[in-house]
């Protein structure tokens, strides 16, 4: 497993105690999703397609946690995604303008897609990203024309190697 460093924060605070357990929370320049309850973070540099890889996956049925922006909470060895109070239920399409959407209010982090750095490698090995102290597996940007295509499947049932 590599690891990649750790996922630059807007801002990261203590937000308190739940059953015990400190809750600390950090916004970050990222897209959610999540694909039968299992959230996808994408992150990517502005104009990067977050938004539209976004949008592709929510067409064959996953469900939008928010755009652009993206509160990220750990609670124990968890991780939560959640929208701003202020962005929730829409998203961008880029050419169209902001749309309406079904949201989430959160969705438990599985796995970061960093749409900013490009895959090298046909076959590359497993990789993960540091969000908030905890470790969540990492696939960086391939070359596929259907990657929503593959990144629901990787959802859904795991990578074999």
């Amino acid at each position: 497993m590599v690891r990649l460093g750790t996922i630059a924060a807007d801002s990261t605070r203590d937000c308190g105690q739940l059953g015990g357990m400190v809750i600390r929370e950090t916004m970050l320049h990222a897209t959610c999703v999540a694909v039968q309850g299992r959230g996808l973070l994408i992150l990517g540099p502005s104009g990067s397609g977050k938004s539209a890889l976004a949008l592709d996956l929510m067409a064959v049925g996953a469900d939008l946690v928010s755009d652009d922006q993206t509160c990220v909470q750990r609670r124990g060895d968890t991780l939560f995604a959640r929208p701003p109070d202020t962005i929730a239920g829409q998203i961008e399409a880029r050419g169209i303008g902001i749309l309406h959407a079904d949201n989430l209010p959160q969705a438990q982090l599985h796995c970061v897609i960093d749409l900013g750095q490009d895959e090298q490698m046909r076959l590359p090995p497993q990789r993960v990203h540091e969000i908030l102290g905890i470790f969540v597996p990492l696939v960086l940007r391939p070359y596929r024309p259907q990657l929503y295509a593959a990144m629901r499947q990787m959802m859904l049932k795991g990578r074999c190697a």
